[in-house]
């Protein structure tokens, strides 16, 4: 079943720029989920321009939205340690009432790791490391006590309460498309898979690597749930559309609609009559 979402990016805007453009998908059933990122500095555009921390936003619009999933498109595993994330994210949970999906990759803007004096491991050992992240976060949320003793992490007698409202725990979306590390963590952990910036045919391909890697765990690939995000522009609704077709036909279920600032009024509804009603 196909299911769409957008994504404000807080960098080069406001928070009341961005909140009035979730309050708008609130009320719009056929946006079913919402999405921030987690940088600390712009992507795009002026360096020096502003950039809202990401849990923290989320954590503010949790409280003021009823409907909406929510989740940062991804959390950067490195800049956190996985117990302080486990905690970060059970707490916005808690207070979206389980409306949380649970985003995290591997990390990868060099500029945020060395402005911030923040190690950016070589690709192997970063995948490695989600790979660790991936199962304390698990069982922080799900047990009393963990004991962990990881090539990377470490933990004693450690724990993390209240747990999350959902059971056992908010669906896991990692983002990532390496065919030998990060797929298979996707098929070890992940409830949604998110491929950015893949062609159809890359995107195709990415499904049969991760299809291979479950069926080498035993898993039904069908567990996971296929998603894409796709830059979306107010001047250009009908390209949207036919770009992302191929997509739906090749298997992803799960669109992101990744808008940028500055937000036109009513773009939510915008993209809810122009985009998701004609892909729907």
């Amino acid at each position: 079943m196909l299911s769409f979402g957008i994504k404000t990016v807080p960098q080069h805007t406001t928070y009341n720029e961005m909140l009035k453009v979730w309050r708008e998908a609130e009320t719009i059933e056929t946006i079913e989920h919402a999405w921030l990122f987690d940088h600390f500095a712009p992507i795009r555009g002026d360096l020096d321009g502003p950039c809202l921390e990401g849990w923290t936003v989320l954590a503010a619009f949790a409280a003021v939205t009823e409907r909406l999933r929510l989740g940062l498109m991804v959390t950067g595993n490195t800049y956190r340690h996985p117990a302080v994330l486990a905690k970060i994210a059970a707490t916005v949970d808690v207070i979206s009432n389980g409306r949380l999906d649970f985003g995290i990759g591997a990390g990868w803007n060099v500029y945020e790791h060395e402005s911030m004096g923040i190690p950016l491991y070589k690709p192997g050992e970063r995948i490695r490391r989600l790979d660790e992240a991936c199962e304390i976060v698990k069982r922080l949320f799900t047990e009393s006590t963990v004991d962990f003793d990881g090539r990377y992490y470490q933990l004693k007698d450690a724990r993390s309460e209240p747990k999350p409202v959902q059971t056992p725990y908010p669906p896991f979306v990692i983002g990532g498309g390496g065919e030998q590390l990060t797929l298979r963590v996707v098929a070890k952990h992940a409830d949604i898979w998110n491929s950015t910036g893949a062609s159809v045919e890359e995107f195709t391909h990415k499904v049969g690597v991760l299809r291979n890697h479950c069926a080498e765990i035993g898993r039904n690939p069908e567990e996971i749930t296929r998603s894409i995000q796709h830059p979306t522009h107010a001047d250009d609704l009908a390209g949207t559309v036919e770009a992302i077709k191929p997509y739906i036909d090749a298997g992803a279920t799960h669109v992101v609609l990744y808008l940028s600032p500055p937000y036109p009024d009513g773009i939510a509804t915008r993209v809810a009559d122009e985009v998701i009603a004609k892909l729907g």
